[in-house]
């Protein structure tokens, strides 16, 4: 196993690599393993292939393909290039995908075979010098091909800890999109921080079901396997048979609520199933107390809830020893400061308080790409970051999350910001105005409603709906539109979005579609 001397992932990849060659590093729904050497030996082809279509040590990869061993492969081949690695939502549109290219200025864009004709013509816009693809199983495209043949070692040069290693773009809920820098020590420190934590081993078999776009399953799940020498048995997607099917082979299962909510709905999920789990964890989205008590009841498991952000990968966490309190996430893990504040004078507030939460540590990223001021604004003069996110912490030390101060909306554990939905409903004719919300749903834990008022008596749900298919990912798109004669404001002129809330806050709770 490495130690905690290594402080980039490529060096913890590549001495698991030379500790435990032959050891399973990702196994396949069939039972088909690759093992450490092999994926270390095919990360380098692939940046061999990436060199050779011309990316440079600190040059962006941007990556936009479906989830297989190949794409994972690349976040370990960017990082023995030297390149600074750019996952990006699948669900993304074309459009979308012009401000992240035009933004980051990419190297290499990977995409999906059937993207590759309006991919092109985007990147011959924006200057993007190379185009490769990869399909969705992982075994065929052009970057297949480019690497096929190439030396399987790799001259890397070694990462100073303090280096870009990848940049995750997170939205704010007006103006645009921001990319955080993440560095080398940010990645390392918070997998080895979980390796301890949550007492991960060799042994351990992690089943992977989320995405790999996002920090979750990219980073918390595959950086922690990897600093532990253990496995992953790797899902091509989120398959509640599959996961009941492969269990026993498994230890641990990372999840977004909606995992949980599934799972206890599946008739073949029962208490024996369970009994060889050591761990389930749970982020990216508020768990429900229900769930919790309900998973608890079923199967004796406590639901082990961890928060954290795109900026800073995890902050705190419930312990793997002791009580795990349902609403809660925890304490502050190993290295990190956490204090809560007032927003308005930034003066920190006492014990069970609610206020902005501000976090510091080796975990929290550097700053927004090229985005100067906006870095500064997000930062505290004494290094803490203003994580946006409202919270307490009790009596007993737990962090407790009550709220988003920027009306973000999770949805699966994906995040939506209301501005972008506004704006693409605003554009719609027929709407004067628009304001998005997130209500509570069965399964989703949230999903987006448009309260829109409408200048066309004859505006209907279908044609609003139908006009936003190609304006935004489907995980942005509402699956609601209430339409309402006037939008309720204060003295100020704002918008009352949690009247909006409540007001609707039944439309999904006794459904799950």
């Amino acid at each position: 196993m490495a130690t905690s001397a290594h402080q980039d992932m490529l060096s913890l990849f590549t001495a698991t690599c030379n500790a435990t060659p032959d050891a399973p590093f990702l196994i396949a729904a069939d039972g088909a393993v690759l093992t450490y050497a092999a994926a270390h030996a095919r990360a380098a082809q692939l940046a061999h292939a990436f060199r050779a279509a011309g990316v440079q040590a600190g040059d962006r990869v941007a990556v936009q393909v479906e989830k297989s061993q190949t794409a994972l492969l690349t976040w370990l081949a960017a990082l023995q290039a030297g390149a600074v690695y750019l996952p990006l939502n699948t669900g993304y549109t074309t459009g979308e995908l012009r401000y992240f290219l035009g933004d980051a200025a990419p190297a290499l864009v990977l995409c999906r075979p059937e993207d590759e004709a309006g991919l092109a013509a985007l990147c011959a816009n924006l200057s993007v010098p190379a185009l490769l693809t990869l399909d969705a199983d992982g075994t065929a495209g052009s970057l297949v091909n480019a690497a096929a043949g190439q030396p399987t070692t790799f001259a890397s040069t070694p990462a100073a800890p303090d280096g870009l290693a990848a940049i995750l773009y997170t939205s704010g809920t007006t103006g645009r999109s921001k990319g955080a820098m993440l560095s080398h020590a940010n990645l390392a420190s918070n997998a080895l921080t979980l390796r301890e934590y949550w007492s991960f081993t060799a042994q351990d078999r992690l089943l992977h079901a989320l995405p790999i776009y996002h920090t979750h399953g990219l980073f918390v799940a595959t950086n922690t396997i990897i600093a532990s020498g253990a496995a992953m048995i790797f899902l091509h997607r989120f398959d509640a048979d599959a996961l009941v099917r492969l269990m026993p082979q498994a230890s641990v299962l990372m999840g977004v609520p909606t995992f949980y909510s599934r799972l206890l709905a599946h008739a073949g999920f029962t208490r024996e199933l369970a009994a060889g789990m050591r761990l389930f964890v749970s982020g990216s989205a508020p768990l429900s107390a229900e769930t919790h008590r309900e998973f608890s009841a079923l199967t004796g498991h406590a639901i082990l809830e961890r928060y954290g952000m795109t900026e800073t990968n995890m902050n705190t966490s419930n312990p793997y020893e002791g009580l795990r309190k349902p609403g809660s996430v925890g304490f502050p893990l190993p290295g990190v400061d956490l204090r809560i504040a007032d927003s308005e004078t930034a003066a920190v507030l006492p014990q069970g308080e609610i206020g902005v939460i501000e976090v510091k540590g080796p975990n929290v990223f550097g700053g927004y790409w090229q985005m100067p001021e906006k870095t500064r604004e997000e930062f505290r003069a004494d290094g803490f970051f203003i994580t946006g996110d409202l919270g307490f912490i009790d009596g007993e030390g737990y962090v407790h999350i009550v709220g988003r101060a920027k009306d973000l909306i999770i949805a699966g554990g994906l995040n939506i910001y209301p501005a972008e939905v506004e704006a693409a409903l605003d554009e719609i004719p027929g709407i004067s105005e628009s304001a998005v919300i997130g209500v509570p749903h069965a399964d989703l834990g949230e999903c987006v409603v448009a309260v829109v008022k409408a200048t066309d008596p004859a505006l209907e749900q279908s044609a609003v709906l139908s006009a936003l298919t190609d304006r935004l990912a489907r995980f942005k798109q509402p699956r609601a539109v209430v339409f309402v004669d006037e939008l309720p404001r204060n003295a100020m002129g704002k918008v009352q979005k949690a009247q909006l809330r409540e007001t609707h806050a039944g439309l999904f709770v006794a459904k799950k579609v």
